[in-house]
């Protein structure tokens, strides 16, 4: 067969337009060159096979499934990359697309559910169709940056809450009126679980549109992967439910749980819905076979929690500052961003790799590197990670830590405190 592909001569690139040269200038004179110490934070070590890998979201260890594999290979073998097309044309209700949907919303207790490319997506046309212009939307400061993007593309009025600090959201929300509230149910930066319960009565209580987004408790959370929404009895409280797939499910996709009526205005009104291909039979077919897995498999929540739990509890035996979090996310939290770069690097010398969040991801004096604990954790791994911790603490400076004098200061501040 004759060999068609033509390779250009590389061409220089036209000079960028100054505004545009200043931005990218001041990235690397500034970010790179002061703010990270002349290197880029996210270039660390290249791992080695020998090393513990703990960046993945993949929560529950399913990512090289045979079921999951399988169903994908069979769903390209048998119909290829199907239709290109956006998920408005597909309106037949036996589409596989709306089989899934389906699916994920039973699971989760909600009336019907909206598959989206990303999580991303998910959340911004989600925001986008609830809340119009200068509407307030009611955002814990560490949300997801997925919701504060959909607040700007809405024109809505964010209005900021201190993280899981009620006395503030319901003053807010008295103060500026009914709105949208928006909370991650787990935050992915250091693991704490939103107080659901009485987020719920709040909105209630000032006819606000509960939005809460369950990336990180889906498929890790409650009795068979249904998330906290479900298991504590919220549905009749929480308007809509959405999550990331690509975290415990392994699937690069969004949901939105939602009635029926929704659903269709969504279609037609959300513009990452309209403007974006739908999910090709293959990337459904195996989040379905995720989904199976995910429910009969319960033992992988099971080991998720007991690793989270001893890990938990010996790094805080050790003075490590990670009491902000329970779940299995663990955040090391250094603040200024060149201490979180060395923080990464002596980890990595030890063979444990995270990965290192800082600005847009978190504010800016609050850069953390995260370990994302998973069930495919073997009793040696948790012995390792722990040693490590152990072995490494001095070298990683904890006293100097954000974390730490944060925790230091709240201590003071604390009733406890001032009766002793």
């Amino acid at each position: 067969m004759e060999n068609v592909s033509v390779l250009h001569r590389i061409a220089p690139a036209p000079t960028l337009p100054a505004f545009v040269q200043r931005r990218v200038d001041k990235f690397h004179n500034e970010r790179v060159a002061i703010d990270w110490g002349g290197r880029h934070i996210l270039r660390g070590r290249q791992p080695t096979d020998a090393d513990l890998m703990l960046q993945s979201n993949d929560y529950l260890a399913i990512a090289g499934h045979p079921a999951i594999v399988e169903a994908q290979r069979e769903a390209l073998a048998s119909g290829g990359l199907g239709m290109m097309m956006s998920a408005l044309f597909q309106q037949h209700a036996d589409d596989p697309l709306h089989r899934v949907e389906a699916e994920l919303a039973r699971a989760v207790g909600s009336e019907d559910g909206i598959l989206a490319q990303s999580g991303f997506a998910a959340n911004v046309g989600l925001i986008q169709s609830i809340a119009g212009e200068r509407v307030p939307v009611y955002v814990d400061m560490l949300a997801h940056a997925s919701l504060w993007e959909g607040i700007r593309s809405a024109g809505a009025r964010a209005v900021s809450v201190l993280h899981n600090d009620m006395t503030h959201l319901e003053r807010q929300v008295m103060r500026n009126g009914p709105g949208v509230i928006v909370v991650d149910a787990v935050y992915s930066t250091n693991g704490s679980v939103a107080p659901l319960v009485e987020i719920a009565q709040v909105a209630h209580d000032h006819g606000c549109v509960l939005v809460v987004d369950e990336s990180h408790s889906l498929g890790t959370h409650g009795v068979r992967g249904e998330g906290l929404v479900a298991s504590l009895g919220l549905n009749h409280r929480v308007h809509f439910i959405t999550a990331s797939l690509a975290k415990a499910y392994c699937s690069r996709a969004g949901f939105i749980a939602c009635t029926t009526a929704f659903k269709d205005y969504f279609g037609c009104e959300a513009l990452p819905a309209i403007f974006s291909s739908s999910l090709l039979p293959h990337e459904l077919a195996g989040l379905s076979a995720s989904h199976r897995v995910i429910q009969s498999e319960g033992w992988r929540r099971q080991r998720l929690r007991q690793v989270t739990r001893r890990v938990r509890s010996e790094l805080t035996e050790l003075g490590y500052p990670i009491a902000d979090g329970t779940e299995q996310i663990v955040a090391f939290e250094a603040g200024v961003e060149i201490l979180t770069g060395r923080v990464r690097d002596v980890m990595e010398r030890h063979g444990v790799f995270g990965s290192v969040f800082s600005a847009p991801a978190t504010t800016v004096n609050r850069s953390l590197l995260r370990l994302t604990l998973n069930a495919g954790m073997s009793d040696d791994d948790v012995e390792r990670l722990i040693e490590v911790c152990r072995v490494a603490r001095d070298a990683m400076d904890l006293p100097s830590w954000s974390a730490t004098r944060r925790s230091t200061r709240e201590a003071a501040r604390s009733p406890s405190a001032e009766v002793a």
